[in-house]
């Protein structure tokens, strides 16, 4: 992802994800974390995908719609804040590919762990690539600003 995919991320992701909306400050902000794990899904001039992974302290993914400020220096979690696709790259492997890619990033990076707030029924997915369930305390109220409709999830690297 450069910053000329930007524009294009933006839009797709106001696109996309509807019932869970972000400014674009927010998008813009998460790959200046972790960009080697900010990937785009092109063909030809249109993008038709993306992620957006940064690091985040265990049990402390950001708020939705919520501005970092500074990524922590000292943790053994990378977060994935999204993987998405638009109706044309669906059921193509790509987001199943586009992990495969995170996990290698996180592993070079020295991460021991993937985190994610699965949202929009996407928890099957999650668990087929081998992330599991967790909650504590802590995480539901981090949760609170997705309307009870997320699970914070984890896998190993």
């Amino acid at each position: 992802m450069t910053a000329d995919d930007m524009r294009a991320v933006i839009t797709l992701a106001a696109d996309i994800h509807i019932d869970h909306p972000e400014d674009d400050d927010v998008i813009m902000e998460r790959p200046t974390f972790f960009p080697e794990g900010c990937f785009v899904l092109q063909a030809e001039d249109e993008i038709l995908g993306y992620t957006l992974v940064h690091p985040a302290e265990f049990e402390t993914p950001p708020a939705l719609n919520a501005l970092i400020g500074t990524a922590p220096e000292s943790t053994d979690t990378l977060h994935i804040h999204d993987i998405a696709l638009s109706p044309k790259a669906r059921g193509t492997g790509a987001s199943g590919n586009a992990l495969k890619l995170i996990k290698e990033q996180g592993k070079l990076a020295g991460y021991r762990r993937l985190s994610i707030v699965a949202v929009n029924g996407t928890e099957p997915f999650w668990q087929k690539h081998g992330f599991e369930h967790h909650t504590s305390e802590k995480l539901t109220k981090k949760l609170a600003s997705y309307d009870g409709t997320a699970s914070y999830m984890l896998c190993p690297l």
